[in-house]
């Protein structure tokens, strides 16, 4: 069970903005609960040139990324002094590159088991914006991604999830985040209302769909549930509208989505609800993503999750 492994380092992208500050402090909040280090990282562009022109002395690519990454240095160190923590400032990390890239690539190098990056907002030195980076992410990680809004504490949980094979490694996670956090956690499942395709008969109405998709959750979702307190509960509307508007009833602090990453049937997924939440931002978002082979009902291959543990 998920709730049983080892948690692993946590990356946080920092542009010196507050959304990161905030970021920084939740990324460091979880590391020090689940007894791990954090670590920050800044992307900065990588340095360009054109071709020289005559009498002209050649530029060094490397030595203007290293100049850029010295300054980027700099800059995010003076806006996050004071307040981040000093013993995590002292694992910045600087690099050049486009930002999701390079996440991926320092959360593979330092075995991180999530990246948490602020919420939506520009900034010159790296935007970090929720609907390029986080999206990008999103689709490329087998890690989950932690959007924050805010660095407030974490007491409700609300993972929504569908009846595809990423209920179970859904759940998992999120009862593995809600034990760690202390929070509550509630599963929600939005029954959908059957499309209408002009000229195509209907051999099923929405009650008859309300009806299956209740007996298919008793028999296949909530037998994956395993935490006593979580409560699963099933709403009718369309899935991304409907799970922000339960995270702001219920006063949700974090929402957690399963993913896909690629291929047609992922960019439903990601396309319909992942990305419509995280656009939205209701609340904080996790994202988990599903890698390796799991059934049709969710059931990791080998009694293992599919989902890599944080």
């Amino acid at each position: 069970m998920l709730t049983n492994a080892a948690w692993r380092p946590v990356l946080v992208g920092v542009d010196g903005t507050s959304a990161s500050v905030h970021a920084a402090r939740v990324g460091r909040d979880v590391a020090t609960l689940a007894g791990v280090q954090a670590h920050l990282l800044h992307a900065t562009p990588e340095a360009w040139t054109v071709p020289p022109a005559p009498h002209t002395f050649a530029v060094n690519p490397d030595a203007l990324n290293e100049a850029a990454c010295d300054a980027a240095r700099a800059v995010v160190l003076q806006a996050l002094a004071g307040q981040v923590a000093p013993e995590v400032l002292d694992r910045l990390i600087v690099r050049s590159g486009r930002p999701a890239v390079v996440l991926r690539d320092a959360a593979h190098d330092l075995d991180a088991g999530l990246i948490v990056l602020g919420g939506k907002h520009h900034s010159a030195l790296g935007r970090w914006v929720v609907g390029s980076t986080a999206q990008a992410l999103a689709r490329m990680l087998d890690i989950p991604l932690l959007v924050t809004v805010a660095a407030t504490p974490i007491k409700r949980v609300l993972a929504a999830v569908d009846l595809s094979e990423a209920a179970g490694p859904t759940i998992h996670a999120a009862e593995r985040f809600a034990e760690l956090l202390g929070a509550s956690l509630r599963v929600l499942h939005v029954v959908e209302p059957i499309p209408v395709i002009p000229d195509t008969p209907l051999h099923l109405n929405d009650e008859e769909l309300f009806d299956r998709t209740l007996d298919h959750l008793e028999r296949y979702v909530w037998p994956l549930i395993s935490l006593p307190e979580a409560v699963p509960t099933v709403r009718r509307g369309i899935a991304a509208e409907t799970i922000a508007a339960e995270a702001s009833d219920d006063g949700s602090d974090l929402v957690i989505l399963g993913s896909h990453g690629k291929g047609w049937v992922d960019r439903i997924l990601i396309g319909s609800v992942t990305e419509r939440v995280l656009a939205a931002l209701p609340t904080a978002v996790l994202v988990v993503p599903i890698t390796g082979h799991v059934d049709r009902w969710g059931t990791p291959a080998g009694g293992r999750s599919a989902a890599r543990a944080p």
